[in-house]
């Protein structure tokens, strides 16, 4: 997927977008790969055993990334405060603000990884999630809402050890009507 229109974002240099777009492709180059050689080897060898587990880190860091420069904009996006989202953040975390708050509190903890804020339609609950690297803490079932990359390539250009700059930035230009069209698909589905 193209995110070239991100360029050129407030908070965000040209230069950390532009190196953040190259990882992205590799992890989609590097799912390619796999894909292709998956179908071609034969099961039960050690090597296609490794590409198998290496397939679910490739995979989860595209759509990740995906899913990250999906959710920002240069526009400024918000819904009313009487959208659906809104209306459920304000229900679990006692008010739109809290929520926030909250997801910035787990994107605050030490690590690398990603911090998620998942739709639960069984439960009908939203989780501010932290994501080790690609592939540990998934909730299997529910459906990523908002999503913030927490790998150093994510702000060390632009804002050096100051992740709380960098979060801020990132909240700016958050597209909340995207977050919003999520939420309402994984009401539905």
């Amino acid at each position: 997927m193209d995110f070239s229109h991100l360029l050129g974002m407030e908070g965000f240099s040209d230069t950390l977008l532009s190196n953040h777009f190259t990882l992205y492709q590799g992890y989609v180059k590097n799912t390619n790969m796999l894909l292709e050689k998956l179908s071609a080897d034969e099961a039960g060898t050690p090597e296609y055993n490794e590409m198998k587990r290496r397939f679910g880190w490739e995979f989860n860091g595209m759509r990740l990334h995906e899913l990250y420069f999906g959710n920002l904009s240069k526009e400024k996006k918000k819904p009313g405060n009487d959208s659906p989202l809104y209306k459920k953040m304000a229900e679990d975390f006692g008010s739109v603000e809290n929520a926030r708050k909250n997801f910035i509190q787990t994107a605050g903890m030490r690590g690398i990884g990603w911090v998620v804020m998942y739709y639960d339609k069984k439960a009908d609950q939203l989780y501010n999630v932290w994501i080790d690297d690609h592939a540990t803490n998934h909730l299997t079932g529910c459906a990523p809402l908002l999503v913030m990359d927490m790998w150093e390539h994510a702000f060390m250009i632009d804002y050096g050890l100051k992740k709380p700059d960098y979060m801020a930035a990132f909240i700016k230009n958050v597209d909340w009507e995207e977050v919003g069209k999520r939420y309402e698909t994984a009401c539905k589905n």
